[in-house]
């Protein structure tokens, strides 16, 4: 499979979540995403009022998932600079809101906390490119979990944060649990076109264009899990983007030559937008700027 388009990013997400109004409060107002567009049971959100990153979607009689179940990991929020992720720290903890992890993973800065339904969120910022480490072969880049020196990170913003985040701020990558990490890298990787950039003990991590990740793989906790039920608070789809409509028919065509050797289900293309799960049911969708 040739590499997918080097210009892919993703262009949003949507969450089922327990209560609405409850969850679109908390994206609002505590992560900093203004709301774009409310309806019954779906919310859109976003720093781009014409291009939402986030669809909440109301479910009824709403039950956990299993610990064990495949899916969601974290949805991860790449904020432009530094001083945006500062800001967003202290919007986070001014409204009483509890941070769960911060971490130095050597080409980004990040902390992690949960939504309302305890689905797993990332804050972070990236280091330049050309700081990030290498491995001795020059393929993918070394990442680490250290300590973040988060008293040098809040002086980047040490005023009153602001109620929304700064525009730039998106998807950066989205991270799943999965219940064979070899069959996803596999998926991502083989049928997919995207190019594995580090591997961990039962993680792995792949990204389009040198980025260090779009998509983040682990079975840490899932290892030979199934999906969670649709009852369940979850990701129910990831929306990507390519770069023109050329590079979605590239991806059609590949797919076409590669899929079967790692999925039994055939990509579905209406209305420019290709689709398609993988192979732990995660629904995927593509399209072009």
């Amino acid at each position: 499979m040739a590499a997918i388009d080097p210009s892919l990013s993703i262009r949003a997400v949507t969450l089922a979540v327990s209560d609405l109004s409850r969850s679109a409060e908390f994206y609002e107002h505590v992560l900093g995403l203004p709301l774009i567009a409310r309806e019954q049971r779906v919310a859109h959100l976003g720093a781009d009022r014409a291009r939402p990153a986030l669809v909440l979607s109301e479910i009824t009689a709403a039950a956990p998932a299993p610990a064990s179940a495949t899916g969601l990991f974290h949805v991860a929020w790449l904020h432009p600079s530094r001083a945006a992720l500062a800001e967003s720290v202290r919007r986070i903890a001014g409204a009483g809101w509890s941070f769960e992890g911060a971490s130095d993973h050597g080409v980004s800065e990040a902390l992690y906390l949960s939504d309302p339904d305890g689905l797993g969120i990332e804050i972070y910022a990236d280091r330049p490119r050309e700081r990030w480490e290498r491995p001795s072969d020059g393929h993918g880049v070394k990442m680490v979990t250290l300590p973040l020196d988060l008293d040098d990170l809040l002086a980047q913003f040490p005023a009153h944060p602001a109620p929304a985040v700064p525009a730039g701020t998106h998807v950066g990558h989205v991270h799943l649990k999965v219940s064979d990490v070899a069959r996803a890298a596999a998926f991502y990787r083989d049928a997919l076109g995207l190019e594995e950039q580090a591997r961990l003990p039962s993680a792995a991590f792949l990204a389009a264009g040198g980025y260090h990740h779009h998509i983040g793989l682990n079975s840490w906790q899932s290892r030979g899990g199934a999906p969670a039920p649709d009852t369940a608070p979850g990701l129910r789809g990831i929306e990507f983007e390519l770069g023109d409509e050329a590079a979605l028919d590239a991806l059609e065509r590949g797919l076409a030559d590669k899929l079967d050797e790692v999925s039994t289900e055939s990509p579905d293309r209406v209305d420019g937008e290709l689709s398609l799960r993988d192979p732990d049911g995660q629904l995927l969708r593509f399209s072009h700027r």
